[in-house]
């Protein structure tokens, strides 16, 4: 059966506060990924957009952004799956074109989460919990992930000082990702000083430093047929494996706090169909929305065992010249998180990489790259595993 490769990537710069509207946000990341695959607007068959459309004032995004973007008349679509949404979009987008509905799909997320105030987004994000049951108690997301973080330190000995390890190594490559929302230094004594704004408590043991930075911006990916590929790219990268999962949304029906159930599964699926290992995986972008996320990453995706993750970020085994770089373009903590957008700006990072066009960022000649995107509290989990020639 033929391959579904990704020919063309885009994203914008992650920002604070956008000045323009959701069209040209959009268009920022289109434009580039379009021209990526040296391909023209009429070469597109199908679209798809991807946000969290709380976030949006706009309602009914795709049809506006296919106007704007010059992809009427084909058929365009909107879904979300919060966080995961762009890598959700992507699924659907390979699953088009094995199908044999369309050849060429471009998959576009974006999010302008400076439309509403910060208080505003906190509780549109505690709205992503059950409505009923859980939200109007004062749930959100930094103490929801608190939860597993507790559990992780009280089984594994984790400790405040492992998770911030994680932060400074973020950091260390916000400050080269040109597209970075955050790009300066953070190191272990802002942690430890009660007066910096890094050691400010947010949900214990999470600190401002262990959450991710929200940002406006947009990705986008042009997926295509094997035979189109061939035609048009000189450096095709290979969709090799899709998993993807769900589970409970209320915690109460969860009976695992020291991991997210739908990473395991999710990475199961995708290294079975590729027919890869953890072992084989050179470079790879996990969902960090806050530190102890890609700490039980690394544990979930069979990077480290079972509460050993810790030992991978203490040996610096993540970094860009350890054992599997992880999230070498800063990650959601310091690149940033426009919701919509992580998921496609994730596949971008490693299809560069695959490329040999991260820059400064670049892996030493990775052959197979993995990118691990959560939706909500691991209520929905994608992992996809990628491949070069």
């Amino acid at each position: 059966m033929s391959r579904v490769a990704i020919i063309g990537v885009g994203q914008s710069n992650f920002v604070r506060g956008y000045p323009g509207s959701i069209r040209e946000l959009a268009f920022e990341a289109f434009r580039e990924a379009v021209q990526d695959a040296q391909i023209s607007t009429k070469d597109i068959d199908a679209s798809v957009f991807c946000s969290a459309p709380e976030y949006d004032k706009q309602r009914s995004p795709a049809g506006v952004l296919a106007e704007y973007l010059g992809l009427t008349p084909q058929p365009t679509l909107y879904l979300e799956t919060v966080c995961s949404s762009s890598s959700t979009g992507l699924k659907v987008a390979y699953s088009m074109i094995k199908a044999g509905l369309h050849d060429t799909v471009c998959v576009c997320g974006f999010q302008k989460m400076s439309e509403i105030s910060s208080a505003e987004s906190q509780e549109r994000m505690g709205r992503g919990a059950d409505i009923q049951w859980e939200s109007p108690f004062g749930t959100m997301m930094p103490a929801y992930y608190a939860l597993y973080a507790r559990a992780h330190m009280a089984k594994y000995g984790t400790t405040p000082e492992d998770l911030a390890l994680i932060r400074v190594k973020a950091a260390t490559y916000g400050q080269i990702n040109e597209r970075a929302v955050y790009r300066k230094a953070v190191t272990m004594d802002m942690f430890s000083n009660p007066e910096d704004n890094m050691a400010g408590p947010v949900a214990s043991p999470l600190r401002v430093g262990d959450c991710c930075a929200n940002a406006d911006g947009s990705s986008c990916m042009i997926v295509t047929t094997e035979e189109k590929a061939k035609a048009w790219s000189k450096k095709p990268v290979w969709i090799l494996g899709i998993g993807a999962a769900s589970t409970a949304v209320n915690m109460a029906g969860r009976d695992l706090f020291t991991g997210l159930t739908v990473g395991m599964e999710a990475g199961k699926q995708a290294y079975k169909m590729a027919g890869l290992t953890p072992q084989n995986i050179n470079v790879a972008e996990v969902h960090d929305c806050f530190t102890i996320a890609e700490m039980m990453a690394y544990e979930n995706l069979g990077f480290a065992k079972t509460g050993e993750g810790k030992e991978l970020i203490r040996a610096k085994e993540t970094y860009k010249e350890g054992k599997i770089p992880v999230n070498v373009d800063g990650g959601l903590l310091s690149k940033g998180h426009p919701i919509g957008a992580t998921g496609g700006s994730q596949v971008r990072t490693i299809v560069l990489q695959l490329r040999g066009e991260a820059g400064p960022m670049q892996v030493k000649d990775p052959q197979f790259g993995l990118v691990h995107n959560i939706g909500g509290v691991g209520l929905y989990g994608n992992v996809t595993i990628f491949g070069r020639d």
